[in-house]
């Protein structure tokens, strides 16, 4: 007698493979949704960590401070991108260790008004350019490529519901 060989045939072994590939379709682009969403809630916890030192300098002096590359500017102007050296006025007095870049490895953008009454902290998000003025574009957001603002103890532009 001869005996039956066991193992899988090609019809099975391309069925398996179909639908492991309509399994990976659905799940990778979720599973990389998640990954820029993580990275945009990850930017917003270390920019409210940003402003708890702002605020807590600010209650010390009254007034804001200045980042190393952007005291001069309006409230109004664009965020300059904050440099590694910038934050020597919070650390390590008001925050041990300032986050100076944000999820997307961008520089984290710091802008305060000439009086030193009003701040506004950016990310840049994915695309790592600020927009020219994020003041003016508050409310929420759905794409990973818009700025997050943070201003005077609160975002005005952050991220919402689906993302793409």
């Amino acid at each position: 007698m001869k005996k039956k060989e066991s193992g899988f045939t090609l019809i099975e072994l391309l069925i398996v493979i179909a639908i492991i590939g309509i399994l990976a379709a659905i799940a990778i682009p979720n599973l990389l949704n998640a990954v820029q969403r993580g990275k945009q809630k990850r930017t917003m916890s270390d920019m409210r960590a940003i402003a708890t030192g702002i605020e807590a300098y600010a209650v010390d002096n009254n007034y804001y401070p200045t980042a190393a590359s952007c005291a001069t500017y309006a409230y109004v102007a664009a965020p300059a991108a904050i440099d590694d050296t910038s934050w020597a006025q919070l650390s390590p007095t008001y925050i041990a260790n300032p986050p100076k870049r944000d999820a997307w490895d961008n520089n984290y953008g710091y802008v305060r008004d000439a009086p030193g009454n009003n701040y506004l902290v950016t990310s840049a998000g994915r695309d790592r350019t600020f927009s020219p003025n994020p003041v003016t574009a508050c409310g929420t957001t759905t794409d990973f490529n818009d700025d997050i603002a943070y201003s005077d103890g609160q975002f005005i532009q952050y991220p919402q519901g689906p993302q793409h």
